[in-house]
């Protein structure tokens, strides 16, 4: 059971490191350090598109649109955090 525990831990951190990647090549993006024309930031910014967007729709799907501002990554950033927490305080489950 700890290893399924630790597997747990891993893909939350996992997915902890894809949302902070693609929160902080959007802000690279929208201050032009990046460009969308050079085929390496294009293909990172297509994947990490693809793989978040199911994930950020049914966030969005919840919560009210705000005015050019997108919730979505913080809201899933603190449901990694909560599943974390949640995880750590129940570790006695997994022995």
């Amino acid at each position: 059971m700890t290893s399924i525990f630790q597997i747990l831990l891993l893909i939350l951190n996992v997915v902890q490191f894809v949302v902070l990647a693609h929160v902080i090549i959007s802000w690279l993006i929208n201050f032009q350090v990046l460009n969308l024309r050079q085929p390496l930031v294009a293909q990172i910014w297509d994947g990490l598109n693809r793989l978040l967007e199911p994930i950020y729709s049914q966030v969005r799907r919840v919560i009210p649109a705000t005015a050019g501002i997108d919730f979505a990554p913080l809201i899933v950033l603190l449901a990694v955090y909560a599943l974390r927490i949640v995880l750590m305080n129940n570790i006695s489950a997994f022995y």
